[in-house]
């Protein structure tokens, strides 16, 4: 009987190739997070009639778009991990976007089970027209709102927060996480800790914080409420219009005061503050930092 031998290096090396392939998914198999399941679902529903969104998002990424339309659009992108792929199938069916409310207001809740072997995320992509209000709660992930003509509110712990392109008040409250806005026209206010404050082309007043990190505001257009801005451990650097009439109040406790602007009545004492007025005065101008500098422009 003869045999038939393949002198085929290339085929060789393949089936080697293949055989260490099932050796490594051999070893993975049963390592929590070790298989991934993805889908991605699309869901409409009427705008409410109070004008008023809410969602809670406890693992995902967050992006809410105001758009000229008269329903609300949501795009989920599941992501599922397990140790095995037929549980992270499951778990990928378990993720679902629950809405409750009345007509008056929609209220959309991720709900993510899972186990210690097995994790789960729904990022969301939602588009809403632009006059509707904004809430948002959100955990591992990050948030970004754009283009709302209406008050957003966002709370945050442990994600990025953007928002540009906004018209109305704002009120965010970050936990281990950046605060990121532009083009904003209303009343901020930003809490942050151990992240980051930046605000670029804002109109109106501005009331912001943060236990650690960088704060820096450009302010185009300055309203009566002013602006105030405290961080205790980090710089705050705020650049003013060319125009403008405030009562400024500067203090650092240990660390410099650089001031570029004329300052009338201007008065310099040695626990490290500086105070003095801006053309007419009026608008309040108060920076605070306990360690780091403060810059004004």
């Amino acid at each position: 009987m003869s045999r038939e031998f393949i002198d085929d290096p290339a085929a060789d090396c393949g089936a080697r190739r293949g055989g260490f392939g099932d050796f490594l998914r051999s070893l993975l198999s049963g390592i929590p997070w070790s298989e991934k399941a993805e889908s991605t679902e699309t869901l409409r529903f009427d705008a409410p009639t109070e004008r008023t969104l809410r969602i809670d998002n406890a693992n995902g990424r967050t992006r809410v778009v105001g758009e000229e339309r008269d329903d609300v659009e949501v795009e989920v992108h599941r992501v599922a991990r397990a140790e095995s792929e037929e549980g992270a199938k499951r778990l990928l069916e378990d993720i679902q976007v629950q809405s409750t409310g009345q007509p008056s207001s929609l209220e959309l809740e991720v709900v993510t089970p899972g186990r210690w072997n097995r994790r789960g995320r729904a990022d969301l992509e939602v588009r809403v027209p632009r006059q509707l209000t904004v809430e948002v709660s959100a955990s591992n992930g990050r948030v970004g709102v754009y283009g709302i003509r209406a008050p957003v509110s966002v709370r945050s712990s442990n994600g990025k927060v953007r928002l540009e392109d906004l018209i109305g008040d704002a009120d965010v409250t970050a936990t281990n996480a950046v605060v990121s806005c532009r083009c904003l026209r209303g009343r901020l206010t930003a809490r942050s800790s151990n992240g980051k404050i930046e605000l670029e082309e804002h109109r109106g007043s501005v009331d912001a914080s943060t236990s650690n990190g960088l704060i820096s505001v450009e302010v185009e257009e300055l309203t009566s409420e002013g602006v105030h801005l405290a961080t205790s451990n980090g710089r705050i650097v705020l650049e003013l219009p060319d125009e403008v009439d405030g009562d400024v109040d500067l203090r650092v406790d240990n660390g410099v005061i650089r001031n570029s602007r004329t300052l009338c009545r201007c008065t310099r004492d040695t626990t490290g503050r500086v105070r003095g007025t801006l053309g007419g005065g009026g608008t309040p101008i108060r920076l605070r930092t306990s360690n780091g500098s403060i810059s004004l422009r």
